[in-house]
């Protein structure tokens, strides 16, 4: 039985899930391609398609569907109401100055992180990082502190709904061992993450919290093993971002 609201409007669902079945591996589709990827019928995908286009979400050469810019503004207007992002990009960028190193920030959304500011010095990972990609929280340091800010219950339910896959050998995948790990992070007010999520890459983070005190975010620093060892982490990287999380959530709380 659904159990969706009788207000509920499923030709905006399913306008937003064809726009989002554009991707890296799929930036140009046949109309055959977006039925296949969406599970609709040719007949709507073309209704659909028809449609944004005429609102200039997506364009065509008369084969091939793909999006334009105007898409962008859909994402833009999240990322301009959130209250926080005008006061931390500074600190983001002065932070990343000081330590040499790629400094994030990150919202929570269904069990993955969702990366809304950034500065990267270089690229650490296999995969480019920028401001609108997603990656696991159960195994990621922004994730773990987003997560610890939470009740065991809201922990577990998140849990509950990942699939807890091991990236690397280090990746923890056993939920009492994720929720013990959790536990730390919200006790000592930070996280660490060593080669969880990719061979090589470290990180740290921290809360940002509101006027509430309410975590609405994370700041981290991420690193390669070849440049920062454990030690290094936690007595010089630490102590710079805690500094200049404390400044941020000062200005937050303020608000």
């Amino acid at each position: 039985m659904d159990d969706r609201s009788r207000e509920f409007v499923q030709s905006l669902e399913r306008g937003l899930v064809v726009i989002q079945s554009f991707g890296e591996d799929s930036s140009r589709q046949t109309l055959s391609e977006v039925a296949r990827r969406t599970g609709y019928s040719r007949a709507a995908c073309r209704r659909l398609l028809i449609t944004l286009e005429e609102l200039h979400f997506v364009g065509s050469n008369g084969r091939d569907f793909f999006l334009l810019p105007h898409t962008l503004d859909i994402g833009y207007s999240y990322l301009s109401s959130l209250p926080f992002r005008r006061i931390v990009e500074p600190f983001v960028e002065q932070l990343s100055s000081e330590v040499k190193e790629s400094v994030s920030v990150s919202v929570i959304d269904e069990g993955e992180v969702v990366y809304v500011s950034r500065v990267a010095t270089s690229r650490i990972m296999t995969v480019s990082i920028s401001v609108g990609n997603r990656l696991p929280a159960y195994c990621t340091s922004m994730g773990r502190v987003l997560l610890a800010s939470m009740t065991v219950e809201d922990q577990r339910r998140h849990l509950a709904r990942t699939t807890l896959k091991a990236f690397t050998k280090f990746t923890l995948t056993d939920e009492d061992e994720i929720l013990a790990e959790l536990a730390k992070v919200a006790k000592q007010g930070w996280a660490m993450n060593d080669q969880e999520l990719e061979e090589g890459l470290r990180s740290i983070a921290a809360p940002i919290v509101d006027s509430s005190n309410r975590t609405v975010a994370a700041m981290n620093i991420s690193t390669h093993v070849t440049r920062t060892n454990r030690k290094e982490l936690r007595e010089v990287m630490v102590p710079a971002l805690l500094a200049t999380t404390r400044r941020v959530n000062a200005l937050l709380t303020k608000r």
